[in-house]
């Protein structure tokens, strides 16, 4: 998974011509970590309809406060410069294509 940061936020994330899920993280957070290999597995499977992206709030925080970020993880779908979804918490695999297929 790449990572994005403030500076390229809105270029690499509200310019992007396919729908991006932007995964809200810090280093300090233990369900960020349970949901690293899902999120890479998902990455890795839908990459050719949904990039998949980290934005650590530590080291980015402007981001994170323009979208109200309070909990980590906090999942958020942006499509055509907006966002379009958005989930707090770690889940299984299987709930989270659930949860996105209307993204998809």
């Amino acid at each position: 998974m790449d990572e994005v940061t403030d500076a390229d936020f809105a270029a690499e994330v509200l310019g992007s011509e396919r729908p991006v899920l932007v995964e809200f993280t810090a280093d300090w957070c233990g369900p960020c970590r349970q949901l690293a290999p899902v999120l890479s597995s998902i990455a890795a499977e839908e990459g050719e309809r949904l990039r998949i992206v980290q934005l650590d709030v530590d080291r980015n925080p402007g981001t994170a406060l323009a979208y109200n970020v309070l909990s980590m993880p906090t999942l958020m779908v942006f499509r055509g410069g907006e966002p379009v979804k958005s989930m707090v918490g770690a889940r299984p695999k299987r709930r989270l294509l659930e949860e996105l297929a209307d993204v998809l």
